[in-house]
């Protein structure tokens, strides 16, 4: 009897087919465009490790040419806006100086100057903020865009030596190069860079590291006028005495790293 009551309702209670296709049917994710060809080859190449390093050397170049034709050193130890004072003034000043270290100026003469712009306590607050600053975009730029390329590049002994010291023991090697100044300013942030030397202890061993050799030249900037005052006869030896030093200790531990 039930089979007759479905033939006379007019068949089996099935679903329309249209209906049952769109209960059924499940949303399938539409695909994101992929570049395909040759703007995927572009973008590998763009993002390769030697791409990046060719973008570095010509970043430095580009800066290393506006210090020469425009000379911004000067701009901080001469024409410095007089109606700029105050920590405004400190804080514009440490962030030239930062830049212009990036741009290979000497850090010698960039002290010289917050010395005689801003005496020996604010002038040693600001080069020690530009010091961190420069040492820190310096790093960055070298540990994002060199350090993939140049590392393979470690094969000599010294290098390799050099590269195992800056790795392993991080912080105290910084701290004796800032400690003891021979390596350029530049130079040591780019090899701290290609190593494996973490960020945080880098810019904490250069923040201390660099505090007598700063203090030392701000404060013969700041006592210039006065060439024969006790001040800046110390602040001079100051400046020799961590030279010196510099200089014995590189010249004793060249055995230590020629025998590694």
């Amino acid at each position: 009897m039930l089979d007759d009551a479905t033939t006379r309702s007019g068949g089996t209670a099935t679903a329309p087919p249209r209906a049952a296709a769109t209960e059924l049917a499940v949303p399938v994710p539409v695909p994101v465009a992929v570049p395909a060809g040759f703007a995927a080859r572009c973008t590998r190449t763009l993002l390769s490790p030697w791409s990046r390093l060719s973008l570095l050397v010509v970043l430095l170049a580009a800066a290393a040419s506006s210090v020469l034709l425009f000379e911004p050193q000067k701009l901080l130890a001469n024409g410095w806006p007089p109606q700029v004072e105050g920590s405004t003034a400190v804080v514009l000043f440490a962030v030239a100086y930062g830049l212009v270290t990036v741009a290979f100026v000497p850090r010698p003469l960039l002290n010289l100057a917050a010395g005689a712009l801003f005496g020996s306590e604010w002038g040693i607050g600001a080069a020690l903020a530009g010091t961190v600053l420069g040492a820190g975009i310096a790093f960055g730029l070298g540990r994002l865009l060199g350090q993939e390329a140049l590392r393979p590049l470690l094969r000599g002994r010294w290098l390799k030596a050099a590269d195992g010291q800056f790795s392993r023991h991080g912080f105290r090697s910084m701290l004796a190069v800032r400690l003891f100044p021979g390596v350029p300013f530049w130079a040591a942030n780019y090899c701290a860079a290609v190593s494996r030397m973490g960020y945080v202890p880098f810019l904490l061993a250069t923040a201390l590291g660099s505090i007598p050799n700063t203090a030392a030249y701000v404060v013969a900037g700041a006592r210039a006028s006065a060439p024969t005052s006790p001040a800046f006869l110390i602040a001079l030896a100051c400046i020799a005495v961590p030279a010196l030093a510099g200089v014995v200790v590189a010249w004793r531990k060249r055995h230590h790293l020629r025998d590694r």
